[in-house]
């Protein structure tokens, strides 16, 4: 698996290029498709194309991760990790929802803003079958049909948007949808290289492990989730904090907060900046560090709110996506587990439990971000690869789970870790990960299958890439060529937050 050279990178270009473009020609037939398409152009094409959709859209995953595996081994710079990113994400550009139903839940939930519904009481079967948001809403996924919103305003917003400039027509608002992640991806792609200059790394690295990540392209591009959203915003308020400029920092963060809460944890760490820089005694670096950021992220979280005119019922609908069962989480399936055993035993009801143990788990995860925002102030531990960590500790310990909440945290490592255990560690879960959820959105038992041999077969060849060739360049190193074409390159420890703000 060994492969060096620049003259690599462009075949590994195509490869993972005509993998994309195969498993979204897969998607026409083995897609999320909705329930009723009146442009009959995401329709189920009969068993025969149904059964070559799946080979598509597998075969083409599997050579779309082979292509990033091997593109990681080339070192390539900033500006040929951008061509590339182009090559892989433009397929998806006209591909139907991938990997999941989400999607039609936001365009739903976006034409029933329009129609004046609360979103935060009610759930998309509101909708009135013939009216805007309709098919969406018979698109739902089961769990969603009648749950309330979990996300921000500003998100509700720009759903609101896409469902009146298309009236909810399924084709034009899953494009109209899919033109936000890909400017999401375009928030990740320009911030990666910037941190990773603040923190020494390699900014072609990071947009290798980071932006061309599988795992992304088929959740971002193809499943059109917000969290691509709220990274991207995320990323670029830290940047922006980096370098001084916390307050529009904070008002990034503030947005990514009002697409999904998670995005809370970065304010921590915008604060931390912000505190380590501030002048005077610790009671008042200590005071501009919490007060500064939360103030100005507050005030857009407020004015976000009255702005989208939905009111601020987002705070007590964030605990719904908890209530649905994914095997993914520890906890919940700890959880679970300790409340049947219990149930067997003495007779007792298992769900509180259950919720004990999430609960547990949640605190256990919030206690970690703390240790970590702690160290940060300290000077014991880097702020943004700090953010990092703790978003992946927020995901492991959550009572929800699933495969591309792992991008909150690792997309920010991509651009912060040093050793190479955690970049490992982040490549070998990005490809096992995309293999966990069928292209309809599914989640069937093979697919842990598949996950474990891919994670069984990348520590395999990753041992055995160490093995034979203990100086060969592994994903994430720095080559001569990044240095000679970012020079400019510092340190996190070098770029001092001015204590003025902007």
């Amino acid at each position: 698996m060994r492969a060096t050279g620049a003259g690599n990178g462009g075949r590994y270009r195509l490869l993972g290029a005509a993998g994309a473009a195969a498993a979204v020609a897969g998607g026409w037939a083995v897609g999320t498709l909705p329930a009723h398409d009146p442009w009959g152009l995401w329709v189920p094409r009969g068993t025969a194309l149904t059964a070559a959709g799946y080979a598509l859209a597998y075969g083409g995953l599997t050579a779309l991760v082979v292509a990033w595996w091997l593109y990681g081994r080339t070192g390539a710079g900033v500006r040929d990790s951008l061509v590339t990113l182009v090559w892989w994400a433009a397929p998806f550009v006209v591909a139907p929802p991938l990997y999941s139903a989400d999607v039609y839940s936001y365009i739903a939930q976006g034409a029933m803003v329009l129609e004046g519904h609360d979103v935060y009481e009610v759930g998309p079967s509101v909708l009135d079958p013939a009216g805007p948001g309709g098919d969406a809403a018979a698109s739902v996924g089961g769990h969603w049909t009648d749950t309330p919103a979990p996300y921000g305003p500003f998100f509700l917003l720009l759903a609101r948007g896409v469902a009146w400039a298309t009236g909810g027509t399924i084709v034009p608002a899953v494009l109209l949808m899919r033109l936000i992640a890909l400017a999401s991806l375009a928030l990740i792609a320009w911030a990666l290289p910037h941190l990773a200059r603040e923190h020494g790394r390699s900014p072609g690295a990071a947009l290798w492990l980071g932006a061309l990540n599988p795992l992304l392209l088929m959740h971002v591009a193809g499943g059109l989730h917000n969290d691509g959203l709220m990274i991207g915003l995320m990323l670029v308020g830290v940047v922006l904090a980096l370098r001084g400029r916390w307050i529009g920092g904070s008002v990034l963060v503030g947005l990514a907060m009002m697409v999904k809460t998670p995005a809370a944890v970065a304010l921590l760490f915008v604060a931390v900046l912000v505190g380590r820089a501030a002048t005077g005694g610790l009671v008042r670096r200590a005071a501009k560090g919490l007060f500064g950021p939360g103030a100005v992220a507050g005030a857009v979280v407020v004015l976000t709110t009255l702005l989208g005119g939905t009111g601020f019922g987002w705070v007590a609908t964030q605990g719904v996506a908890g209530r649905i069962h994914t095997a993914l989480s520890p906890t919940s399936d700890l959880g679970l587990g300790l409340g049947e055993l219990l149930r067997l035993l003495a007779g007792t009801d298992p769900d509180p439990v259950k919720a004990a143990v999430q609960n547990l788990g949640l605190a256990a995860g919030v206690a970690l971000i703390l240790l970590a925002a702690w160290r940060a102030a300290a000077g014991r531990l880097d702020a943004v690869h700090g953010l990092g960590l703790g978003l992946v500790a927020l995901v492991a310990l959550s009572p929800m789970v699933q495969p591309w909440y792992l991008l909150w945290g690792t997309v920010v490592l991509a651009a912060t870790a040093a050793g190479s255990t955690v970049r490992d560690v982040v490549v070998v879960l990005s490809a096992a990960l995309g293999y966990e959820t069928q292209p309809s959105g599914s989640t069937p038992a093979y697919g842990f299958v598949l996950a474990a041999l891919v994670c069984g077969a990348g520590g395999v060849l990753l041992r055995r890439e160490r093995a034979t060739a203990p100086g060969a360049r592994v994903p994430g190193q720095r080559r001569p060529a990044d240095a000679a074409v970012e020079p400019h390159a510092t340190t996190a420890h070098r770029r001092a937050v001015t204590p003025s703000g902007e």
